[in-house]
């Protein structure tokens, strides 16, 4: 994963809102992305906070494999996840510690489009996205991530 990085970083106030890029984003152990949604506990599916609505991550080779295997073009902010990857499988971080920066996280479970993902974006997205929708992480200590940082493997 030595050459994996953040292209992009997505946030958004409101449950329905469109999610808007920035350069770079405060992490809080145990809370989430401030300003996002799920950090102010105004998630569509808040209701069941838990450690993996703290951030998601998707592969930038995934929304490119949803435009090519399926003709279902959308932007990377369409995926509603926070942060956009490139050069990592994310599905082999389930269940391991890995850095977004200087950001230690780990990986919970696999961020598997729905039917409201669907909703928001257009008709083929769900199954498009099926084992590579991205990946639920906890956020294990505070600190900022900026596009550009590098994905990497805890020692």
């Amino acid at each position: 994963m030595s050459t994996a990085s953040v292209v992009s970083i997505f946030i958004t106030s409101g449950p329905a809102a469109a999610m808007r890029s920035v350069a770079q984003v405060r992490a809080v152990a145990g809370q989430g992305l401030e300003g996002d949604r799920y950090f102010r506990g105004a998630g569509t599916f808040s209701k069941d906070a838990g450690p993996d609505q703290e951030v998601t991550l998707v592969e930038s080779e995934a929304v490119e494999a949803l435009r090519r295997d399926y003709g279902v073009e959308i932007g990377p902010e369409q995926t509603r996840r926070n942060i956009l990857t490139r050069g990592t499988s994310l599905n082999h971080l389930v269940g391991r510690e890995f850095r977004v920066g200087d950001v230690r996280l780990r990986g919970l479970r696999l961020c598997e489009p729905c039917g409201h993902l669907e909703k928001l974006t257009r008709e083929g997205v769900k199954k498009g996205l099926v084992h590579r929708g991205g990946l639920r992480a906890q956020i294990l200590n505070d600190g900022v991530i900026r596009v550009g940082d590098a994905v990497s493997m805890t020692p």
